[in-house]
């Protein structure tokens, strides 16, 4: 069976990406993928912890975060289409998305995610994809 793997950040772009990759899905009568990465680091304050922090008991809250960040995107976007395989997985965004689609068919990400450069065509972890992605890549970019 055809496999697509698609990146899911709660982004509108990542959100038109995961729809593009659902109804591509479809048509293949593929399974689908949906990945979210996440690092502790985003959610410790600079520069650093503070004093008596205990990053062991943190991470579990910060892996249910990115856990329900992925259920609710494709539950949103997918509504009650429980064939959608969700994936919330510790580490860059890069390195993530691409060790997924090692056997995937196709990797779908969004043009740009949540970073702040809204002008810019391509994001930075599309950008990377383009170049290090193990299989097709396509990047999504929402017609205006």
């Amino acid at each position: 069976m055809a496999k697509i793997v698609v990146g899911v950040d709660g982004s509108e772009p990542s959100k038109d990406a995961l729809r593009w990759a659902l109804e591509e899905a479809r048509l293949r009568n593929a399974e689908l993928v949906a990945v979210h990465a996440w690092q502790p680091v985003a959610a410790i304050p600079e520069p650093g912890p503070a004093p008596g922090f205990d990053m062991v008991n943190v991470l579990p809250e910060v892996e249910e975060a990115a856990e329900r960040l992925v259920n609710a995107v494709v539950d949103e976007v997918a509504g009650d289409d429980r064939t959608v395989q969700r994936i919330a997985r510790e580490g860059r965004t890069v390195e993530v998305l691409a060790d997924a689609a090692q056997d995937a068919d196709l990797l779908v990400v969004g043009s740009r995610g949540v970073g702040g450069f809204r002008a810019l065509l391509l994001g930075s972890v599309s950008q990377q994809l383009a170049h290090h992605a193990p299989c097709p890549l396509l990047i999504h970019r929402r017609a205006d």
